[in-house]
């Protein structure tokens, strides 16, 4: 089946970038002039995935206003040199599809992914954490590189990356055995969330891109609130991982976590340095 939707958990509070995020959402934060979340659509947009399914919550009305007509702006702008720069939102507007739910509590990316069911139906869909930013330069982005993957083997992918073996009290961790043929691609067998250096399995840490099968809804409806008392998308993954149902990708790009400061600083550096190299 093809992946025509793409869910967007956009519902936190973005404390670490606190005061900045008291009144706007963590997601709008620019990378030079481009919100983390436009960077997130137009990497689906680029897999070939045009509806978008934002799962918002309160005080996040900014994500629903970028992604309309401003008229007022755009009349104030016309026929001016200010006009070109609403071009590439313009085209997001015009291709894409986006629909919106409430998160009414913060309970984890799970109960995230499980809000989002109703924008999502019963068909295998595409997540994009907007604060995960990755660039593969002129080849095909990672959300790309990914459907890939689900169209040969048809269950739930999830990208991964290694991290250094003390950092992975800050990621879900996997392990599992390499597909006979590949050299990215492994077959899951365990996923342990943030566990300390001295418990994780491996040093293949989950970044914020999944392929998920439309069953994680019903498996999430049953799993029990997991550590920090959040409904963990990895114990649900588990239980696809039970019956051969998830592959861990380890895509091609770079990916910067811009839901921490260093990150943030991080990503905006390459892409101004990246910006100032194609001019």
């Amino acid at each position: 089946m093809k992946i025509k939707k793409c869910l967007f958990p956009a519902a936190g509070y973005g404390t670490r970038f606190l005061p900045a995020t008291k009144a706007t959402p963590k997601e709008m934060l620019p990378i030079l002039t481009k919100p983390l979340i436009q960077h997130g659509v137009e990497e689906a947009v680029e897999a070939g995935i045009t509806t978008m399914a934002i799962v918002t919550g309160r005080g996040k009305r900014a994500i629903e206003d970028h992604f309309d007509i401003s008229y007022e702006l755009e009349n104030q702008i016309k026929g001016g040199s200010k006009e070109s720069l609403l071009t590439e939102i313009r085209s997001l507007i015009s291709k894409c599809t986006f629909s919106y739910t409430r998160q009414i509590e913060m309970k984890g990316l799970g109960h995230a992914i499980l809000t989002g069911e109703t924008l999502i139906g019963n068909e295998p869909f595409a997540v994009v954490l907007a604060d995960d930013l990755c660039n593969n330069g002129e080849e095909d982005g990672v959300l790309k590189q990914m459907i890939e993957i689900f169209n040969r083997y048809q269950c739930s992918v999830v990208a991964i990356e290694e991290v250094p073996k003390e950092e992975t009290h800050k990621y879900g961790i996997i392990d599992g055995d390499l597909v006979y043929g590949r050299d990215d691609v492994y077959r899951v067998h365990n996923m342990i969330e943030k566990p300390d250096s001295k418990d994780a399995p491996t040093n293949m840490a989950i970044i914020g891109r999944y392929i998920l099968t439309p069953d994680i809804f019903d498996i999430l409806k049953n799993t029990k609130e997991g550590k920090g008392g959040e409904i963990q998308i990895t114990d649900a993954l588990m239980e696809q991982a039970k019956h051969d149902r998830v592959v861990a990708f380890k895509f091609k790009g770079k990916r910067f976590d811009c839901g921490s400061i260093d990150g943030f600083v991080e990503a905006t550096n390459y892409f101004y340095n990246l910006k100032n190299s194609n001019e």
